[in-house]
């Protein structure tokens, strides 16, 4: 589908397009919040299921804003989308920046530092659901950025297959770990560990690197920061806030690894390496 359609031929129009150029402009507040998402739930419905093409801070990207929070929250309040670990992100970006974004969806920080970072830097993408993946790469093309590099596989504490647990509601939840009553379908998916994964890049150092993977971040770091070279330890690390799921102390392991917390939000961990 995403290749029968030229971008921009999916373009809102009438109340859809209204009501995303409202929400977009609301300011941070709860009130406003509030609008925008009662807003959100009227024009969706109105929208009937049909994709989206829209640019979101000059990224150009085809969004299905219906089973994924993720596209809903880039299509009508992409203000309100981790607007302090993006600042913060962008902050740090240079010319040959480094950048692995684990759980990447449909792409926004990828595309978000690749439109910050210049033509050297080097952005893995990585997204295991096949769906959710071509969604991903057709953003990736529309883009002139050239510098993203998009992997379909899980990241986990072992390289191989594993299953991986399908949220039908909102697909940016499907994890390695049941986190949630809805999930009522698994997929196997290839999977390898973000140790492999960069020895397989020849990524020498990294700059960050973004994990969101409902709850597993705990598996993928622990056997990481046990095996891989102090070379390879990230300068800045983007967590999801999954301490309700996870099996160890993450925030004391990434402590014991010279790590610091330099920001809490209401969805992510950020920490520096001192």
């Amino acid at each position: 589908m995403n290749e029968l359609r030229s971008f921009g031929s999916l373009a809102p129009t009438g109340f859809a397009r209204w009501a995303i150029e409202r929400t977009r402009a609301m300011p941070q507040g709860w009130a406003t919040r509030r609008i925008a998402m009662m807003l959100r739930h009227v024009a969706l419905q109105v929208m009937k299921k049909a994709p989206v093409d829209q640019e979101t801070f000059g990224i150009q990207m085809r969004l299905y804003p219906y089973n994924n929070i993720c596209e809903k929250r880039i299509l009508f309040t992409p203000q309100y989308f981790d607007p302090q670990e993006l600042k913060l992100l962008a902050e740090r970006i240079s010319d040959r920046f480094t950048f692995v974004d684990i759980g990447a969806n449909v792409g926004w920080y990828s595309l978000f530092v690749a439109s910050q970072a210049g033509p050297a830097s080097r952005i893995l993408a990585l997204e295991p659901q096949p769906d959710i993946f071509d969604r991903l790469t057709y953003n990736i093309r529309q883009n002139p950025f050239g510098t993203i590099k998009a992997i379909a596989c899980a990241v986990a504490d072992k390289t191989g297959e594993l299953t991986l647990f399908l949220d039908p509601k909102n697909r940016g939840e499907s994890s390695v770990k049941i986190v949630g009553s809805s999930q009522s379908d698994t997929l196997r998916v290839p999977a390898v560990t973000l140790l492999d994964l960069l020895r397989r890049e020849n990524f020498t150092q990294v700059d960050a690197v973004k994990l969101d993977v409902e709850g597993a971040e705990d598996l993928i770091l622990d056997p990481f920061f046990r095996d891989a070279p102090a070379a390879l330890h990230p300068s800045l690390l983007i967590i999801e806030d999954g301490r309700d799921q996870w099996q160890i102390d993450l925030p004391k392991l990434l402590e014991g690894h010279g790590y610091r917390l330099i920001l809490q939000t209401r969805l992510n961990l950020v920490y520096e390496r001192i």
